[in-house]
């Protein structure tokens, strides 16, 4: 059983809740670093806690969602461990599994329909990392300092 990390500002609260359900309905277990509300708040606070506790290794993948799904995408992939993908629709989400080995998927709420959403979660979760010449390519992603 995998456990999956959620991450969402105000503008991506709204989807984040319907995630929970189709993770659930999934069989997927899942803890939510917030926020909590359609309050107005920073995604930085919240990404920062999803990403940090994929670098500790409580939790292999994430999903995240803001109202573009850049601000979030953009902070996670500060971190040296995460490799955060903007997904709107399934074909992206599945080439960022395979090609781009993605441990978070980000979503565009105020952009991306419910069903396409559903599909791009269900897609990100049910793709394997291809490996292979993409490896290589992974590889090199980090800065070397």
């Amino acid at each position: 059983m995998k456990k999956i990390g959620l991450a969402s500002d105000h503008a991506g609260y709204p989807l984040k809740e319907q995630v929970k359900e189709w993770l659930k309905a999934l069989g997927y277990e899942f803890v939510d670093f917030g926020t909590h509300s359609t309050e107005s708040c920073n995604y930085p606070e919240f990404a920062h806690a999803l990403a940090e506790a994929i670098e500790k290794g409580e939790f292999e993948t994430g999903i995240a969602i803001c109202g573009t799904g850049n601000g979030i995408n953009m902070t996670l992939n500060h971190h040296d461990a995460i490799r955060s993908a903007l997904c709107w629709m399934p074909e992206i989400a599945a080439l960022a599994r395979q090609h781009n080995d993605a441990n978070v998927m980000v979503m565009p709420g105020r952009f991306i329909s419910p069903e396409s959403a559903k599909e791009c979660v269900e897609t990100f979760l049910a793709t394997p990392f291809e490996g292979g010449r993409h490896q290589a390519r992974i590889d090199a992603i980090p800065v070397k300092k």
